[in-house]
């Protein structure tokens, strides 16, 4: 028998660029405060530092450009979160706070334009910790979002450094969604190449390191109904699990520190399907289980997954697996309609 394409897909890994950014209205503008400037047809520069960052379409903040785009993809909902350069860490706290405001109210306006297919994750300042968990109340509280998005990293701390717990805390308590993306990755001076293997290689090895650090440090033994995704498939941790194991067995140090397997650990994180590849995902699957992968496609972005679902329904899986990566994970994940994990 077969299978009737899906277009019920939840992309849990789309993001929006503002059509336009304010001025800063303290008393200094920081030096990487972003703008925007006119380029080409219907796109425009994002400028950070006075240099261009990159150059991006209004898809980034059209929604009914967006919603044209859905079907194609076998998306019928699409989770937006902010570019990740834009959660501008480095930034004095009180400035990283006023620009998350604004993406976030901007994120809400293009939610509100198509409430139901379109889902918010909020950008905070988590070079503040106090600032960023107040900044997550008002999103889930006063905005609705589903949860937040947070780099891989906060300035080279990896998320989970022991000073992230209290807004881990606050995650759980408020039951947000937490959607760890690739930010100024380690190791770019190991490269040899253009810039944009920053995104092709160095994505990846950030986010395996991150999810790693969530494993040893134990967050979800402490904080057991936290849900935490990681981009790019894990990226590098489904080759880092297996070592993870076996040194959990052979070395006394990481014994005591683990207080369970790492294996065990892993199986409780989520992780997105962007990685190009039916095999690869295949293999994420066996490693992780079926029920902890969900749609992602870096929309609208020029390397994004043009076919997410289609992709999916290529790899050989079951129909019960493949309803559960194209939207029933997503559905836990994001507790839509009060199903949580």
């Amino acid at each position: 028998m077969t299978r009737q394409p899906c277009a019920c897909g939840i992309d849990v890994h789309a993001h929006v660029v503002p059509e336009h950014f304010p001025r800063y209205i303290g008393a200094r503008m920081p030096a990487s405060w972003p703008s925007m400037v006119p380029a080409h047809e219907c796109h425009r520069h994002v400028m950070i530092a006075d240099k261009v960052y990159r150059t991006v379409s209004d898809k980034c903040w059209s929604p009914s450009r967006r919603l044209a785009d859905l079907p194609a993809m076998g998306v019928s909902q699409q989770v937006l979160s902010p570019m990740p350069e834009l959660l501008s860490y480095w930034f004095e706290p009180a400035d990283g706070q006023q620009l998350c405001r604004w993406l976030n109210n901007q994120t809400a306006a293009m939610v509100a334009e198509a409430p139901g297919t379109f889902i918010g994750l909020a950008a905070v300042p988590l070079q503040d910790i106090d600032l960023a968990i107040a900044e997550l109340e008002h999103a889930m509280q006063v905005l609705g979002f589903a949860g937040v998005e947070i780099g891989s990293n906060v300035n080279g701390v990896p998320v989970g450094h022991k000073r992230f717990e209290p807004f881990f805390a606050a995650c759980e308590a408020l039951g947000a969604a937490v959607f760890v993306h690739a930010l100024k990755p380690t190791g770019m001076d190991r490269l040899v190449g253009p810039a944009s293997l920053q995104q092709v290689l160095a994505y990846p090895s950030d986010v395996g390191l991150a999810a790693a650090s969530v494993i040893t440090s134990n967050l979800l033994l402490r904080h057991p109904a936290l849900r935490i995704a990681f981009s790019h498939g894990g990226g590098t941790l489904a080759m880092l699990l297996p070592r993870l194991q076996q040194g959990f067995g052979v070395f006394p140090a990481l014994k005591e520190q683990l207080q369970a397997s790492p294996a065990e650990q892993a199986a409780k994180l989520f992780f997105d399907t962007l990685v190009f590849d039916t095999t690869t995902l295949r293999h994420l699957v066996d490693r992780f289980g079926a029920s902890q992968l969900m749609v992602g496609t870096d929309y609208p972005f020029n390397f994004h997954d043009r076919t997410p679902v289609a992709r999916i329904e290529a790899a050989g899986f079951d129909d019960a697996t493949v309803q559960q990566l194209v939207h029933g994970n997503a559905q836990r994940f994001l507790a839509l309609d009060g199903v949580v994990a």
